[in-house]
């Protein structure tokens, strides 16, 4: 299967390997491919269904931004599998992947067997800072669209919290440059205004009813990320938070043997996989 329609917004969705699903979700600027050796690596364990989240990829790109919230898109993914799975899935889901994989849980927790969550967060609590996420996340996307998308990538790239990618191979930061050139702008916009943090409905009140065995990941040199992390674990019933030394925002790709490690282990412990 390489494309499914949801109420009139295009999913691109890849299913390989056999066994107990898995559900991969990227980050922003990211796509399906990105997971690479991880996605073939878990192929032989679990069936990986893997897709392009709205506006990114081979996926559409709604015109109305809240098309692509957070909420719709968790959705349509419980939509998603129900085509593509006899079963309830295990969910790991990368930054705005792992909102995306914690608003499953809490809306869908009949879709979600076992949750991995990297670098996540629970959204933002207070409304003034909220309001001033929505107000930065307006004027990134405007930036894109006026100034296009190598000059966002260039942007991008400088984040602090991508500091720790200077210790990446030049090759690895040479696919990611490339990958990110391939976005749209007219989708990274969209994705910004629908599914950033100040889009979303916060769910720290929320947390406490995720059922599902949870795994949460975070990279030792990401300070803020390491603590969002901690908060969503602390406020999970039962959930692990597990620190990956040597990485930041990205532990797949910073330490990926430890990811890899820690994730298999993990949804091996479920006696159905």
């Amino acid at each position: 299967m390489t494309a499914v329609d949801v109420d009139g917004l295009r999913w691109q969705v890849r299913v390989r390997g056999v066994g107990v699903p898995l559900l991969l979700l990227h980050g922003f600027t990211g796509r399906g491919s990105g997971w690479s050796a991880h996605a073939t690596a878990f192929a032989r364990r679990f069936r990986v269904i893997v897709v392009d989240l709205p506006g990114h990829g081979r996926s559409g790109t709604p015109r109305d931004p809240r098309r692509a919230s957070i909420e719709r898109s968790a959705d349509d993914l419980a939509l998603i599998l129900r085509q593509v799975s006899v079963a309830p899935a295990h969910v790991l889901g990368y930054s705005l992947g792992a909102r995306i994989a914690l608003r499953l849980a809490v809306a869908h927790p009949g879709s979600v067997r076992r949750l991995i969550l990297e670098s996540p967060s629970a959204g933002i609590a207070d409304p003034t800072e909220r309001a001033a996420r929505v107000a930065a996340d307006e004027a990134r996307a405007a930036r894109i669209e006026r100034d296009g998308i190598d000059a966002f990538v260039a942007e991008w790239e400088q984040e602090p919290v991508f500091a720790s990618h200077r210790a990446l191979s030049p090759s690895r930061i040479a696919r990611l440059r490339a990958d990110r050139l391939r976005d749209r702008p007219g989708g990274l916009a969209t994705s910004l205004r629908g599914a950033g943090q100040g889009a979303m409905e916060p769910l720290h009140d929320r947390l406490a009813t995720v059922a599902s065995p949870t795994l949460v990941i975070a990279g030792a040199l990401d300070p803020t990320g390491r603590t969002r992390a901690g908060t969503v674990a602390a406020a999970i019933p039962h959930a692990r938070l597990e620190i990956v030394e040597g990485a930041g925002h990205t532990p797949h790709l910073e330490n990926p043997r430890r990811f890899r490690t820690l994730t298999t282990d993990f949804l091996e412990e479920d006696p159905a996989a």
